[in-house]
């Protein structure tokens, strides 16, 4: 007699790993497509098809050769999304420079450490957007700036930057101009990039990637062209992208949902991306979709439920879409059944990952059951392995609740200069250790349950804010909620929820007791209610539930126990 089936699981061996750099990519998909859109920046007001695209990214890769940039030398970008993200992706990968990923909600300490952790020699900055003046932040850093020329900071804060280059035409005192860094491209230098990217390994490191450091300072996963690029070829395959979708992009190119799964999704298919506007903004969004004919759009539940409940809604044409990704959080089914339903996304698929393993390892299909869709974040990619174990390492049977491991060829190199950080991520067989808490059920379908370090231990109990969230979703007046927990004297921690509530409904804290009465343990009852307009939100629009808890800490008085 056998026990129970492990909770571990191997993904398909199809389609076939991609075995080139991402110049070298680009370089077959533009000769291969040269008339296709590649793409849109609406708000810029520009559209290039790939052959467009690749004569910009090749002058661009010899600019950057001629500032005298080595391979395996860093440079950032500081900036929202923008044509010129997407061409110093392509140009840095041609070259061999590893991109470095800033926040576009960096303020000064926070850029100051990101570009002394990993040593960055140049780096390309906004000047500024809404409220965020990237160029006076970096004065204030670099005050030598006033005094260099382009090319020749020395820096006393900032000791490893040399190279400023500034989007936009503005003359700026020791910065070059990214418009009229084109005119250094030669030919002769344009024969040298063509003879750098014949001598790259698709194993070298290509962009560093920032964690979000919300337990601590933040770690910048180190990834490889094979890794970002199979992920987002892998990516594409799973929400069946060709040369025909255009794929609308409203989230953060900083990020790899933007980056990966937007950039290299599409590239790697011959598809167009869309940037709907700098930053999200719903109504641009909507607008993209339906004046560009956008097949796919992207974004975490928050942004499609802000979409959707703008006043003007049914106004957008939207029936061009198809299929999307959903990412970052749980979507509830009322939102999931209404992207369907009023957004034509029949064929919309939910991902998980994280930025340490390129980031997708599990992902629903086109195909895949509304219910799937909604409770688990589908099954394992191509070419990788998962498993869920208990505290002790060891696989949990399937349907019971472990930490979720991933290993093959989508995880990091390591964290840049952090060797201890990685080998505590990392373990000696290659499985990184996500943190997440994971149940596997017998079909091979994940369902994600909540973080290791956010489950509530009550009274003795361990308690899943996620399998709270979902229970409450199923209240027809609440459009989202958050679950954390908070201090306590006598039971270690007691439970807190956020609400949100749907436009025009109403819901006191009698009413949510009520509804919880009776369908789930009395211990699952969250002893604090909180209704709320909205959430504190990072810049991808994903819910920071330790600013929640502190926000909670502070006006209730409560110590740490």
């Amino acid at each position: 007699m056998t026990g129970p089936a492990l909770s571990v699981a191997e993904g398909a061996a199809e389609p076939p790993l991609l075995d080139e750099t991402i110049g070298q990519a680009f370089d077959r998909v533009a000769a291969c497509w040269p008339d296709r859109p590649a793409l849109v920046s609406r708000h810029q007001d520009i559209r290039w098809n790939y052959a467009e695209l690749k004569a910009r990214v090749d002058t661009y890769a010899a600019a950057f050769l001629a500032l005298g940039l080595a391979p395996g030398e860093r440079i950032g970008i500081w900036a929202h999304n923008c044509a010129e993200w997407m061409i110093t992706q392509y140009a840095s990968a041609k070259l061999g420079l590893i991109l470095v990923n800033l926040n576009p909600a960096y303020r000064r300490a926070e850029v100051e450490y990101a570009l002394n952790k990993v040593g960055c020699r140049a780096l390309v900055v906004m000047p500024q957007h809404a409220s965020s003046n990237y160029i006076e932040m970096l004065q204030t850093l670099a005050p030598e700036l006033e005094e260099c020329a382009p090319g020749r900071l020395i820096s006393r804060r900032l000791p490893e930057l040399r190279t400023v280059i500034r989007l936009g035409d503005t003359p700026t005192p020791g910065m070059f101009n990214f418009d009229a860094l084109a005119e250094q491209a030669t030919d002769s230098l344009r024969a040298r990039v063509d003879s750098r990217a014949a001598e790259l390994n698709p194993r070298d490191p290509i962009n560093i990637q920032f964690t979000s450091g919300t337990t601590g300072r933040p770690k910048g996963a180190t990834l490889t062209h094979h890794n970002i690029l199979n992920n987002g070829y892998l990516v594409g395959a799973g929400i069946g992208a060709t040369e025909t979708d255009r794929i609308a992009v409203p989230v953060p190119l900083y990020h790899c949902f933007g980056m990966v799964m937007g950039n290299l999704a599409a590239l790697t298919h011959g598809a167009a991306v869309v940037y709907p506007a700098a930053s999200f903004e719903t109504a641009a969004t909507l607008d993209a979709v339906a004046a560009e004919g956008c097949t796919a759009l992207y974004g975490v539940p928050t942004m499609f439920i802000a979409e959707m409940e703008r006043p003007d809604f049914a106004d957008y044409d939207l029936s061009s879409l198809r299929t999307g990704i959903m990412a970052g959080s749980p979507c509830p089914r009322a939102v999931m059944q209404r992207v369907i339903d009023e957004m034509h996304m029949n064929e919309v698929t939910i991902a998980y990952g994280m930025t340490e393993t390129s980031p997708v390892s599990c992902q629903t299909a086109v195909d895949d059951a509304l219910e799937a869709r909604v409770a688990t974040v589908g099954r394992v990619h191509p070419h990788l392995e998962i498993k869920v174990v208990d505290l002790d390492g060891e696989t949990v049977p399937r349907g019971e609740p472990g930490e979720y491991c991933t290993r093959g060829y989508s995880v990091m190199r390591g964290y840049w200069d952090d060797c201890e950080r990685t080998r505590e991520a990392i373990d000696r067989n290659g499985w990184m250790h996500t943190g997440d808490l994971a149940v596997m059920d017998e079909a091979g379908y994940c369902r994600i349950i909540g973080r290791l370090k956010d489950m509530v231990i009550r009274g003795g109990e361990n308690l899943y804010p996620r399998e709270i969230e979902e229970f409450l979703y199923g209240h027809p007046a609440i459009v989202d909620v958050q679950i954390v927990g908070v201090p306590d004297a006598t039971y270690g921690e007691e439970l807190c929820a956020w609400v949100q509530l749907a436009a025009g409904q109403s819901l006191d804290e009698a009413g949510l007791r009520a509804f919880c009465d009776g369908e789930i343990a009395h211990f699952k009852i969250p002893r604090y209610i909180r209704f709320v307009d909205g959430f504190p939100l990072t810049v991808t629009g994903k819910v920071q539930k330790y600013r929640i808890r502190e926000q909670m800490i502070e006006e209730l008085g409560l110590a740490p126990v």
